[in-house]
């Protein structure tokens, strides 16, 4: 008992000891001021109009559905903490919609009361560009709004951006328009066997229907409907089916087909009007067809492009595996006038604004994004680690 009362007081004082030199220590060296108290609450802003090098980097979060996340990108940028200029949410495989004349994006999400059940809510969210906060939101129908993976076709502004119309399948299709001033709903459009939004002059719309036609309708002032015609047939779906997604030039709509061609379609009047298609493929290149998620766009140099996959011609289930090259075309001259290889498999792609385009190409691989130079196909920098899991969707920043 003896020698544990004197081993505890042995401890004991070794550790004083101990003490006493680190003190002594401390009192030997030059110690530093203290740091200065950090102020909070402090909120950046971000340009109303983003420059052209930024993107927006839709994660799905497909693994987890209620988190998906919008990312705000400065692609010309070397540092993670320089490239993500901040971030907002979108909810249960929701489509966005960047509107710059309104300073929003809006935002089609579902929630539930109970988080993953209860009673779903469909909500129209608008989040303020400059400060990526919700400023608004319009409820929509329950059970009715598209939800699937990220289109580009869900969405679109009507009446010089007063209106926008939100595409519904559920799986009978409808358009519901909605008043952006007042943030509700004026009323709903059905559109029977055909689907998605396709601008088609200030005060109307087209659809791409299930027999090969397009659907396009004409509103009143008050947002009722005015005319409806169909185009003639300009494809078949058994024999050469096209993607619902097309490139955009202007007044003129680029949809490819799962074989290797692309179908002109002019986007004004009364009725979508289709022209001859041609082909995207050249000789020796017959296995080359488009294929992948977002796997079309357009620059403003009046440029086409799609992502094209070397062997997904004729190939049943290939068109949304993604492709090895990003090829582009002058429309006009019907004349490819660049081809990207890309460093690894690129899934989804988008271009950003300007005379010097930059293409952003996600890759499935490590599900990083890639950036390369639109002008000589160059590539420029991978970029990654900002918190993405499924980038599935990328948007050039308006």
């Amino acid at each position: 008992m003896l020698k544990r009362k004197y081993l505890a007081q042995v401890l004991l004082a070794t550790s004083a000891l101990a003490s006493f030199g680190f003190v002594a220590n401390l009192q030997a060296t030059e110690v530093p001021p203290p740091l200065p108290v950090e102020p909070t609450g402090i909120i950046e802003s971000l340009p109303s109009q983003y420059p052209p090098e930024w993107f927006l980097v839709q994660d799905s979060a497909f693994f987890h559905m209620s988190d998906g996340k919008v990312y705000v990108i400065d692609a010309s940028k070397d540092t993670v903490a320089e490239q993500v200029k901040g971030m907002f949410n979108n909810a249960l495989m929701g489509n966005i919609l960047q509107i710059p004349s309104r300073g929003e994006i809006a935002s089609v999400e579902t929630f539930h009361t109970r988080g993953t059940r209860g009673d779903r809510i469909d909500v129209l969210t608008f989040w303020d560009t400059a400060n990526l906060s919700p400023v608004g939101e319009t409820l929509l129908p329950s059970g009715k709004r598209f939800m699937g993976m990220p289109e580009r076709v869900v969405l679109q502004t009507l009446n010089k951006d007063n209106w926008l119309a939100v595409f519904n399948f559920s799986p009978s299709t409808s358009i519901t328009l909605i008043d952006l001033n007042q943030r509700s709903i004026m009323g709903e459009i059905a559109i029977p066997g055909c689907s998605f939004i396709y601008e088609n002059g200030d005060m109307g719309f087209s659809s791409l229907c299930a027999d090969g036609r397009l659907l396009t309708i004409e509103l009143n002032a008050d947002g009722t409907e005015k005319s409806r015609q169909h185009s003639d047939v300009f494809f078949d779906s058994d024999d050469s089916p096209i993607f619902e997604r097309p490139a955009r030039v202007g007044d003129m709509a680029y949809f490819p087909t799962f074989d290797g061609k692309v179908h002109p379609v002019a986007m004004s009047g009364s009725a979508a009007q289709p022209m001859s298609p041609w082909s995207l493929v050249g000789a020796g290149e017959e296995g080359w067809a488009p294929s992948g998620i977002g796997l079309d766009g357009e620059d403003e140099l009046g440029r086409i492009y799609f992502l094209m996959n070397p062997e997904a011609n004729g190939v049943d289930g290939m068109h949304n595996a993604g492709g090895a090259e990003i090829w582009i075309f002058d429309p006009d001259s019907r004349r490819r006038v660049q081809r990207i290889a890309l460093k690894e498999w690129g899934l989804s792609f988008a271009v950003s604004r300007g005379k010097e385009p930059k293409v952003l190409v996600t890759n499935p691989v490590d599900m990083s994004v890639e950036l390369y130079d639109g002008l000589s196909g160059e590539f420029i920098k991978k970029i990654t680690g900002f918190g993405q899991e499924t980038p599935l969707f990328l948007w050039g920043a308006q």
